[in-house]
């Protein structure tokens, strides 16, 4: 697909708007992109708010070809669509779907085999003034929750997809692997479980978040071998992932919940021999993501490390790609 021609719409188009635009990995502000006109059955969304994840970061590396505007964690207020949405604040799902493939006849919604993904395949994302989203991806966000809050959805409702693969309850043993953004997530959510859970990591400040809420950290040196039922890999790099598949006892369970950007070298014999049970997990829940957030039952807020106008946007990456930096915001409305 040309890069100028790649529209959310396939629609007609409004005067130009300011964006990040990310071409053969490397990134500019624009100020001429244009404006996206919903068709039938998705809206317009000013965006308020946008979050820079690893994904984003992966992106600019080569992670996944894609030319256009990134970015897919946001909070925004729609301007155009379905009546009940419009003047709302609202955060949306970014896997939009056919609903008539195979995959979505079977319930395998975000496996659509024609879907576009915001900001990351086939659909400008949240990096800029407006974006469009299918009418049915979006949730209203609840009174209770400040904007900068919603902004955490999506990575929230991520997290939150590892209970819906894997029951966990008091009685397992779970390893986090990875203080960052996404692990700091995870660990929070698995807390809630009851779980006996340690994170691992190796900044002081990120695992001090963690123990201020009572849960138990330390260094990977922490992580002994076989001691736990389930690892959630974090980290995205093979180190990270070796320290999980140690730990992991015999017919354990090891998720992975990262964007590996290249080749991930496995002791496959180990897995073969322990019988381990591998879970590739991605996006989540957003419903009870928002409860969380409306209920105070997670804290987000002391995640955010700094701030950008969207003029700034390459320097906000730039700041993002810092070792010990949490999650950097666009705010753009």
């Amino acid at each position: 697909m040309d890069a100028e021609a790649l529209s959310t719409t396939r629609a007609a188009i409004l005067p130009g708007m300011q964006a990040l635009w990310l071409e053969d990995r490397q990134l500019r502000v624009r100020d001429d992109v244009p404006i996206p006109q919903p068709p039938s059955g998705e809206a317009l969304v000013r965006v308020l708010h946008a979050g820079i994840c690893n994904t984003d970061l992966e992106l600019t590396r080569g992670y996944y070809p894609f030319t256009g505007i990134p970015g897919h964690e946001f909070v925004g207020v729609v301007e155009q669509g379905p009546p009940a949405f419009v003047g709302r604040r609202v955060v949306g799902e970014i896997n939009a779907v056919c609903g008539a493939c195979g995959a979505c006849l079977a319930g395998r919604r975000t496996h659509c085999e024609r879907r576009t993904v915001l900001g990351i395949v086939s659909r400008h994302g949240a990096f800029a003034h407006y974006l469009v989203l299918p009418a049915e991806n979006l949730h209203p966000v609840p009174d209770a929750v400040s904007t900068e809050a919603a902004v955490f959805t999506e990575p929230l409702a991520a997290a939150l997809e590892i209970q819906q693969q894997v029951p966990i309850g008091p009685r397992d043993r779970v390893l986090v692997v990875g203080d960052g953004k996404l692990g700091q997530l995870v660990a929070q959510t698995l807390a809630l479980t009851g779980c006996a859970l340690l994170v691992v990591g190796r900044h002081d400040a990120k695992l001090a978040l963690l123990a201020a809420r009572g849960i138990e950290t330390g260094l990977a040196d922490r992580a002994a071998r076989g001691e736990f039922d389930i690892a959630v890999e974090c980290t995205g790099n093979p180190e990270g992932f070796a320290v999980a598949q140690r730990a992991v006892r015999p017919r354990g369970t090891l998720v992975l919940k990262s964007t590996y950007a290249g080749a991930l070298t496995l002791d496959a014999a180990a897995v073969v021999v322990n019988e381990l049970t591998l879970v590739g997990s991605r996006c989540g829940p957003f419903a009870p993501a928002l409860r969380l957030l409306a209920e105070g039952r997670v804290a987000v807020e002391p995640l955010i490390h700094a701030r950008y106008p969207l003029a700034q946007a390459v320097t906000a990456f730039q700041h993002a790609q810092r070792p010990g930096v949490l999650k950097v915001l666009l705010e753009i409305a």
